[in-house]
């Protein structure tokens, strides 16, 4: 039986370790897309509220109630309503940009994108240092 040193023992338990743990990381990383998609589908639901802010109208308008006219309409200057008009091209621009854009799904496929990644590393890491452990520990 050959004798290795004590430093390539630690180097291939450690390695081995490190791809186990990147396998189960991956692999919980997983199981919660899971449970969160078809379980907790109201899990995501804050996050879906908070994707929805819009263009923000950052002119300053006098109070409503002093620009109404006689008839109660509002007077707007015509500076204000240029602004709105930015606001609104602004606005809709955004919203042709965005389309079907949903930031739930693009969460999750940017979870499962690390989730495999961690896996895709581990898993080679793994077997190989365990497969050269197994190997010496037969001999």
């Amino acid at each position: 039986m050959k004798k290795y040193p004590w430093i390539r023992t630690v180097y291939l338990y450690l390695f081995s370790m490190l791809g186990l743990v990147l396998l189960v990381i991956g692999a919980v990383q997983f199981f919660n897309l899971g449970l969160k998609a078809w379980v907790f589908t109201e899990a995501e639901s804050q996050e879906r509220a908070w994707s929805l802010d819009r263009p923000y109208y950052d002119a300053e308008l006098k109070d409503i109630s002093e620009s109404e006219n006689e008839g109660g309409e509002v007077c707007l200057t015509e500076d204000e309503k240029e602004d709105l008009d930015v606001w609104l091209e602004d606005y809709n621009e955004r919203e042709d940009k965005l389309g079907d854009y949903d930031p739930i799904t693009a969460n999750r496929h940017r979870s499962a994108a690390m989730a495999l990644s961690l896996m895709l590393v581990g898993l080679p890491l793994f077997l190989t240092h365990w497969m050269i452990i197994r190997k010496e520990n037969k001999a």
